[in-house]
């Protein structure tokens, strides 16, 4: 499908009392197919059954309809991908500009990533939440770090006694989730070590408990994860450091991996860089990344609750699930990988599905996704609110 002629400006920014709004313009050309009704049919997952989905006023409803344009049959459908570590308005220097964050929300969009958890931006993005053609995005506001103990401008920087406050701050400022550094380089060591003695992470991560806020950590090493699951927290990045007694605590408090295979794979260049300097920690990289598939494999068997992200932003590329889906199978096999992009990823982060009522946010696909992953590569059709994104 092709684009349609150049747009007028999308967004625009003006200042006021010393603060950045960002406004999308409502006269901007929009980059969805004009809404009508639609028929599609084809095999639903994960249900696997084959049924009529009909969409009215961008949500899923009660068929027939009249007059409903078939958009596709004999197909196969999924509810619209997940990325579950992602960073809009983020890249390798800290905070993006407004166009730069739209071409990243873009490059989503078109991937058929539809909902994103945006796990810390120093970017307001709300204006996405403005736009139809963006995914949905859940944000973790900022992420949280100690002074100079993460990447330059990317944190909110406190000192241990200032976290809850911190927290009380990055969870009114977010959707429901806030983002801890649980781990970096500490330089005086030379290698991982964690950010947050555990009984300040534990006042922290009540608080936001009491907001209704989840808190998830950033977390390499062994000790940060273990610390941090047995402080209450909700969610753990990355994982690589998982120990069987970590990975059982999780399984029995329900506490989520994101494992971001795709930005794990960058282990060995860190570590070269490294290596001069820090050679205990470029040692532990690797030794982290060898071991990788076999820690993520004991946390799936265990019955961790495991969702796919890419950690795009930063410097990984956007638009990069479907890699992500096909690491994750290597792992658990391809229907697990793709209820952890999709179906299990939703219900997680409270998005819809594909029941009726739902909105119709979803990817037609040529192939059976459970046999070919390299499908989710090139969708057919993208649906994102009942319409279809044009490409």
């Amino acid at each position: 499908m092709s684009a349609g002629p150049a747009a007028a400006p999308l967004f625009h920014t003006h200042t006021h009392d010393g603060s950045t709004h960002t406004h999308v313009d409502p006269a901007a050309l929009e980059r969805l197919a004009p809404a009508e009704d639609l028929r599609i049919r084809g095999v639903v997952l994960p249900s696997g059954e084959q049924k009529d989905l009909w969409i009215h006023d961008g949500v899923l409803v009660e068929g027939p309809l009249p007059g409903a344009r078939t958009l596709a049959d004999g197909c196969w459908v999924m509810p619209g991908l997940v990325d579950a570590h992602n960073h809009i308005g983020l890249d390798a220097h800290g905070a993006v500009s407004a166009e730069e964050a739209e071409q990243q929300a873009v490059t989503e969009s078109e991937a058929g990533t539809l909902l994103i958890r945006d796990a810390g931006s120093p970017a307001d993005t709300h204006w996405i939440d403005e736009r139809e053609d963006l995914p949905r995005i859940i944000r973790a506001g900022r992420h949280i770090a100690r002074p100079k103990r993460y990447i330059r401008n990317y944190a909110a920087e406190v000192d241990p006694d200032d976290l809850v406050a911190e927290v009380d701050r990055q969870a009114r400022a977010g959707d429901g989730w806030v983002k801890l550094v649980g781990d970096w380089i500490d330089r005086s060591q030379g290698d991982l070590a964690p950010l947050w003695p555990q009984d300040a992470a534990r006042a922290a991560i009540e608080r936001a408990h009491e907001l209704g806020a989840r808190v998830t950590a950033h977390c390499f090493s062994e000790e940060a994860p273990a610390q941090l699951v047995a402080a209450g927290i909700d969610g753990i990045e990355h994982g690589t450091g998982l120990t069987d007694e970590t990975i059982s605590e999780m399984a029995v408090r329900g506490v989520a991996l994101v494992p971001t295979l795709v930005n794990i794979e960058n282990f060995p260049s860190i570590a070269a860089a490294a290596e001069g300097k820090f050679p205990t920690y470029a040692a532990h990289m690797r030794h982290l990344h060898a071991h990788v598939g076999e820690t993520i494999g004991k946390a799936v068997d265990a019955g961790v609750p495991v969702y796919a992200g890419t950690d795009a932003g930063g410097t990984v590329p956007h638009g990069l699930v479907s890699q992500e889906v096909r690491m994750l199978s290597e792992i658990g096999g391809p229907e697990f990988a793709l209820g952890a992009a999709s179906w299990r990823a939703r219900k997680w982060l409270g998005g819809q599905e594909l029941e009726i009522g739902d909105s119709a946010d979803l990817l037609v696909l040529d192939a059976d996704p459970r046999k070919d992953l390299s499908t989710l590569d090139n969708p057919h059709v993208v649906v994102l609110r009942g319409r279809v994104l044009l490409r």
